[in-house]
């Protein structure tokens, strides 16, 4: 994840027994079997009282993809993840769109791959969700939290969207290339992977017709608490805090804002309406944003559920918003 606007003191850093690496990042995605490891207040609930979204499930394909270890963007572990993330989504029966690309960086060029989930509406339109599965090059980062959590959710929501027969086309996009490979502050050394995909809509001919984008970015450690970013479009951060306190959960969707630079700068840039739901100042707080200690034992299964039910309950919203 990119640079915090409002900068934390970080605490001192703790590293629990087993922290670097514990059981359930080795469980398969569809053996959802590590609610035992969790808190009782962490658990997942029933998905029937969360829309359908499995938290469990989405705990679950973090694990899966916290057991690849580091995730750099060309790295080998990327590429497994890459074939990861294809065969979850072709299960789904998701159509899959694969951007191949080379993304010109202060340490060379590096081959990237940007996925795309996409489920075709009736009318014309898209509604668009991004999450980012790289990790920082740093060593023994797995980004549980950052990476994982969103990618995990983005994963579980395929499973539900892939399916269905919307109005409005929804496209999921997995994102490399977030993390600043040297240094986020310089020569542009960030979310190649957003830039690539503006672009190459922005060549189709697709970028004017995407009606919201809806950015992840850590969204599932405990003691998860959702401000509104600053510099997301006022009208669509109304629209998900507002379902989120509907479906009852002002208590993780605060009122407070906070700012971050993420993968929803380039399409605001476009003048395109997006959003970034991301809880970056408890995790500085803590002490664990890029550190080893980013690991599953910071993840919360429930957290993870509220935020899939709230991003399923406003793709909902937004259907009805523009397919009148």
């Amino acid at each position: 994840m990119g640079r915090s606007g409002l900068w934390i003191a970080a605490a001192a850093l703790i590293c629990f027994a087993g922290c670097g690496g514990n059981g359930s990042a080795t469980v398969s995605a569809n053996t959802p079997a590590t609610s035992t490891s969790l808190d009782p207040q962490d658990q997942a609930p029933p998905a029937q009282q969360t829309g359908g979204f499995d938290g469990q499930h989405a705990y679950d394909y973090t694990a899966k993809l916290v057991s690849f270890g580091p995730r750099p963007s060309g790295s080998d572990a990327i590429k497994q993840t890459q074939s990861y993330i294809y065969s979850e989504l072709h299960g789904d029966g998701c159509q899959i769109d694969e951007d191949n690309f080379h993304a010109q960086t202060p340490a060379g060029t590096i081959a990237m791959q940007n996925i795309i989930a996409k489920v075709p509406g009736t009318r014309k339109g898209i509604i668009l969700l991004l999450t980012h599965y790289d990790t920082k090059r740093l060593a023994d980062f797995v980004g549980a939290e950052d990476g994982g959590s969103s990618t995990g959710l983005m994963l579980e929501l395929a499973r539900h969207l892939c399916r269905e027969k919307p109005q409005l086309s929804i496209w999921m996009a997995f994102l490399d290339g977030e993390e600043a490979v040297v240094n986020w502050d310089t020569n542009n050394d960030h979310t190649y992977g957003s830039r690539e995909l503006v672009a190459k809509m922005q060549l189709d001919g697709q970028l004017k017709d995407v009606k919201a984008v809806i950015l992840a970015d850590m969204i599932g450690q405990k003691g998860l608490t959702m401000k509104k970013e600053s510099s997301s479009t006022p009208w669509l951060v109304d629209l998900i805090w507002s379902t989120a306190a509907k479906l009852g959960y002002q208590n993780v969707f605060v009122t407070q804002s906070t700012s971050a630079s993420d993968d929803h700068d380039p399409f605001l840039e476009q003048k395109v309406p997006a959003v970034d739901l991301i809880d970056l100042d408890d995790y500085i707080a803590e002490g664990y944003r890029h550190t080893p200690q980013d690991t599953m034992d910071k993840i919360s299964a429930r957290n993870l559920a509220i935020v899939g039910h709230v991003m399923l309950a406003s793709v909902e919203t937004l259907q009805k918003k523009f397919a009148q």
